[in-house]
C-alpha cells in the first residue's frame, strides 16, 4: 500500500537512508531537518530515481516547538500523512558532573522534549482522522542506564520508549498504530568516529531491518534482529556489574 510518510531528521544517517528505502517501496515522502541543502540534494536524488513519487522538504528544528506544529500541519495539508517517523536526534554527551551540562542538555532537549513535541503534533493529526501510524526511533541504548558519554543519550531513548508505550496503551484497539524501533549499532554520521564497535552493521543493512519492522507496524522491534533480540534481553536483565563488563 502506498503511503505518505514524514521523516524528521532526514538530512543524513538513518533518516536519509529510511527515505531512500521507503522511496524504493513506492511511498511518497515529506522530509524535514535543519540542513535544507542536504534535504534538497536528497529530494533531487529520489525524484531522479523515482520520478513518479512526491517528495516535499521543509526546514525544521525540533527544539522550536511552535515550528514543529506549524510544519507538521503544513505538510499534512500538502500531503495528507499516513505515517510519521520521529527520528530527529543528537548523540552528544559527557559524563555527568564534568562541566558539559550544555551538551547533555542539548541532547535531552532534542531527543526527548523535541520528540514529545513531534508526538503531540502527529497525534493531533491522527486523532482528527482516527487513523495513522506513529513511529518512534529509540535505541538499544535505551534499554538500561549506561555510563559516561552515553548516560544522557540512553536516558532520552528510554524516556522516548516509555512515551511510546504509554501512547500505544491508550490507543490499543483503535486504528492508530504506534511502533517503537530499537536500532542496535548501525553505522551513521552520529557514530562514524567510533571504532571497533562489536556487531556494528552498515547503514543500508541496518535501515533495511528498521524499514521492514516499520512496514509490518510492529509494536516493538530490536533491529537487526540478530544479535539484538537476544542481546536486548541480556541488557534488560543483567546485573549492573555484568552489564558494565559487556559494554
Amino acid at each position: 500500500m502506498r503511503r505518505n510518510i514524514l521523516i524528521t531528521g532526514a538530512s543524513s544517517g538513518l533518516g536519509a537512508e529510511m527515505a531512500r528505502q521507503f522511496a524504493a517501496k513506492g511511498h511518497d515522502l515529506a522530509l524535514t531537518a535543519r540542513r535544507t541543502d542536504r534535504l534538497e540534494a536528497l529530494r533531487t536524488e529520489l525524484i531522479e530515481r523515482y520520478p513518479q513519487l512526491r517528495v516535499v522538504v521543509h526546514r525544521l528544528d525540533v527544539t522550536d516547538h511552535e515550528q514543529v506544529f506549524t510544519v507538521f500541519r503544513a505538510i499534512d495539508a500538502e500531503l495528507p500523512l499516513d505515517r510519521i517517523v520521529v527520528n530527529a536526534g543528537l548523540g552528544k554527551g559527557a559524563p555527568l558532573g564534568t562541566g558539559r551540562f550544555d551538551a547533555n542538555r542539548e541532547t535531552a532537549l532534542t531527543n526527548f522534549v523535541g520528540a514529545l513535541a513531534q508526538a503531540e503534533a502527529a497525534l493531533e493529526l491522527f486523532r482528527a482522522r482516527n487513523a495513522g501510524h506513529l513511529v518512534f526511533i529509540s535505541s538499544i541504548s535505551g534499554l538500561r542506564g549506561l555510563p559516561k558519554t552515553v548516560t544522557t543519550y540512553a536516558a532520552t531513548k528510554a524516556g522516548l520508549a516509555s512515551l511510546a508505550e504509554g501512547v500505544r496503551m491508550e490507543l490499543l484497539r483503535t486504528p492508530i498504530k504506534v511502533s517503537t524501533i530499537y536500532p542496535g549499532y548501525i553505522r551513521s554520521e552520529m557514530n562514524e568516529r567510533v571504532a571497533n564497535t562489536p556487531f556494528m552493521v552498515d547503514t543500508e543493512t541496518g535501515v533495511r531491518a528498521m524499514v521492514a519492522a516499520i512496514e509490518a507496524e510492529k509494536a516493538k522491534a530490536y533491529v537487526p534482529s540478530w544479535p539484538w533480540v537476544p542481546l536486548g534481553q541480556v541488557m534488560r536483565f543483567a546485573p549492573l556489574a555484568v552489564l558494565r563488563r559487556l559494554i
